[in-house]
């Protein structure tokens, strides 16, 4: 047996097609379950598809067998690149059920205008039948599958109810085909259905308009790139170009790769991957990313991803991933649809025996229960999550915020408290050497040199500021050996014989040392919120201070309108960071923070946050660091900014594309929004039964109007979920 497949379960897409209401994503859920080797399957009736986590020795047609015996058909997921639009190829079963039906519908609407006209009972019978049984054969197709899986859905509710109208009106018909034209009710059925068909074209519209992000992405991906190889250059597909290749990027083109550039200088408009609305300068040296439009000069672009891991395709992944996912609330509409068309049957029932028995007329009696039958369909509930949830993420993905799963979009309506780390979040996180003040008996030069030596193989931001500062100064680096970190401390080594230390003012306290005639310079800079580290040598075994070294860091243009924002929508915030507390408090005041926690260890920060989820706040966490991964897993909420490390972006609920503080305030605007929508169309979903059920089963209902109400139920639910489109964030206007 191979062990592996244990350890190593796969992610598997598959294409739904058949499934018309919430039971129907239900059932096509629990028949993946089933198959064994499944251990999750989740099925977006708003996408038509599933979600599979299945050991990797379970073959894809073991799950399209399982779907097909549920009643439904399945196959393995395209790209949405390769996907024909089908919004418009099945208008013409609608058109020609409409025109079937308007004719038996003419009495109806001509006596509004006292005209008492009625057609033949036969030429009814002709319109009709056409309707019931080939237009409408989808519902007797689908009902028949949801029967012999032992279940009910949308379908068999219609197929029962405008069997029931049309045998009615057969009957009816030979019955009194002597004796006068008797009333009738093949408008009924008809109508029903040439409705419901209206009804799903409007929705699969809508639904596709929900997509829009996915395929708004998709047609970022060039399908050619002009390479130079060996001296020549040549267009060929993306699909062949290697890491290491040269790629060249024309005025107009769009970017093909994601890579470096060797060669020339332009403006890149990135908008449409990360929101920013003004072309950014790039030039030799400088990062780019496929999709994005080169606006006037010609750019030499060494590839350094390409595929599955550029970062567009990764954007899609995640936006894909969170449009197919559930939120929590879904669990309970779930639990209801799976109950839901039993309940309807029963109530018809009921409906029809309470009308026998009451008023002893079964015409009446029928046609009740079929009222209540077409009335109560559970597509609404089905979609009303999901179509939100599509809305929602994909006009967040439009404006730069990356939505991970439907939980983070969920959860983030509700948070009350906003942590962030400083550095690289609410600063632009590339600090300079302010300023450098050796001891009495330090050599300037020598303080440098010896931070520049234990510095050198760092990527540390101050790291990054010293080497910096000694390339600008043309100094030679000393080499140093046995250099250890000291985690949210320092680093120390030894250099030229010397062990050597450079480290923060809590590294001098733990080692018991004082900072001499550098103390007051030390208070000033910290006020000032400049960063402070000190160099520390030994003499003789007895370690001293050499000097010390001020790091300024420039805060965000948009971080106080960003904390501004956050305090409008009712949100505290809370400033972690391992800077001394001068340094933080300088920041913090200058942006408004609420509560400052200074000399943080990373370790400490997940540490704080639980703690401050312990207070019964609902915690979001905001970081960009490799340290920050605990902290954000630790978060009820956690946000990683653009450009930070890989373990933050793969930690965080929702990734910020571009690193503007205000994407934060945004992201929980656009999430309560999307909420509110969830809610609203749960209510009008619920509320279409709750008061159409009993409308219809107390005769007050004419099963023509419950038809109608039903098909629009689920287009409405849809539609008001399409309001998210035309949101805008506060990050979408230019920080002042």
């Amino acid at each position: 047996m191979n062990m592996a497949a244990f350890s190593n379960p796969r992610g598997i897409k598959l294409q739904i097609t058949g499934m018309t209401c919430a039971s129907c994503a239900g059932r096509v859920e629990r028949a993946l379950l089933k198959v064994p080797g499944v251990s999750s399957a989740s099925v977006n009736l708003a996408t038509e598809r599933a979600m599979v986590l299945a050991l990797s020795t379970v073959p894809v047609a073991a799950l399209k067998a399982a779907v097909e015996k549920a009643g439904y058909s399945a196959s393995e997921h395209q790209d949405d690149r390769k996907r024909l639009p089908s919004g418009a190829r099945d208008w013409w079963p609608v058109a020609l059920s409409g025109a079937l039906t308007l004719p038996l519908l003419a009495p109806m609407l001509l006596q509004l205008f006292g005209i008492d006209w009625t057609a033949n009972g036969w030429a009814q019978l002709a319109l009709a039948t056409p309707v019931q049984f080939w237009l409408g054969w989808r519902f007797y197709r689908a009902g028949w599958k949801a029967v012999r899986a032992k279940a009910g859905n949308m379908d068999l509710l219609v197929a029962l109810g405008t069997s029931a109208a049309y045998g009615l009106s057969v009957f009816l018909l030979f019955k009194h085909a002597e004796h006068g034209m008797p009333h009738l009710y093949f408008e009924a059925s008809a109508a029903v259905i040439s409705l419901v068909l209206l009804g799903k074209w409007l929705e699969h519209r809508a639904k596709r308009q929900t997509a829009d992000a996915i395929r708004a992405l998709n047609a970022l991906r060039p399908t050619t790139a002009r390479v130079r190889r060996d001296g020549i250059e040549s267009d060929i597909p993306v699909e062949q170009l290697v890491i290491g290749d040269l790629v060249i990027v024309r005025p107009g083109d769009r970017v093909a790769v994601d890579g470096e550039i060797t060669e020339g200088r332009s403006h890149i408009d990135e908008s449409l991957i990360t929101g920013e609305s003004l072309p950014v300068a790039k030039s030799v040296g400088d990062r780019v990313t496929g999709g994005a439009v080169n606006a006037e000069g010609v750019l030499l672009v060494r590839t350094a991803a390409v595929g599955a891991e550029t970062t567009l395709a990764r954007i899609i992944r995640m936006v894909e991933s969170a449009q197919a996912a559930k939120a929590p609330i879904q669990r309970m509409v779930d639990r209801v649809s799976a109950v839901f068309v039993p309940v309807v049957l029963g109530i018809a029932i009921a409906t029809f025996l309470g009308w026998m028995v009451t008023a002893g007329d079964w015409e009446a009696a029928l046609i009740n229960a079929v009222a209540v039958l077409v009335i109560a369909c559970p597509c609404a509930l089905g979609l009303a999550t999901p179509a939100a949830i599509m809305a929602g993420t994909g006009v967040a993905a439009r404006h730069g915020i990356l939505i991970k799963d439907a939980e983070a979009l969920e959860l983030a309506h509700s948070v009350t408290l906003v942590a962030f780390d400083k550095t690289g979040t609410l600063t632009e996180g590339k600090p300079s050497l302010a300023a450098l003040e050796p001891a009495e008996d330090a050599v300037r030069e020598d303080v440098l040199r010896f931070a520049a030596a234990l510095q050198k193989s760092s990527s540390h931001p101050l790291a990054v500021a010293v080497l910096d500062r000694v390339r600008d100064e043309s100094m030679a680096i000393p080499e140093a050996q046995q250099v250890v970190a000291l985690p949210g401390r320092g680093v120390e080594g030894v250099v030229r014989g010397q062990k050597v230390a450079l480290g923060s003012t809590r590294l001098l306290r733990e080692l018991g040392l004082d900072e001499g005639q550098a103390k007051e310079a030390a208070r000033q800079h910290e006020a000032q919120g400049r960063t402070v580290s000190w160099l520390i040598g030994s003499d003789g075994g007895q370690r001293r201070v050499l000097g010390l070294l001020a790091f300024g860091d420039t805060v965000k243009s948009s971080a106080g309108a960003a904390v501004a924002r956050l305090h409008e929508l009712g949100i505290k915030t809370v400033m972690l960071t391992g800077d001394n507390r001068g340094a933080a408090e300088a920041v913090a005041k200058r942006l408004g923070i609420d509560e400052v926690r200074a000399e943080v260890l990373p370790g400490d920060k997940a540490s704080i946050v639980r703690e401050l989820r312990e207070t019964g706040e609902v915690v979001a966490f905001v970081g960009d660091g490799l340290n920050d991964g605990p902290a954000l897993a630790a978060a009820s909420v956690s946000y990683a900014m653009a450009g930070g490390s890989d373990v933050a972006t793969e930690t965080a609920g929702i990734t910020l594309m571009r690193g503007d503080p205000r994407l934060v305030a945004d992201s929980l605007d656009v999430s309560r929004r999307t909420y509110a929508k969830i809610k609203q169309g749960l209510f009008w979903a619920f509320a279409y039964n709750v008061l159409g059920i009993p409308l219809a089963a107390s005769g007050l209902l004419n099963p023509v109007i419950a038809g109608a109400a039903m098909a629009f139920s689920s287009v409405s639910v849809v539609v008001n979920a399409l309001t998210l489109r035309r949101w805008r964030g506060a990050a979408d206007t230019p920080a002042a």
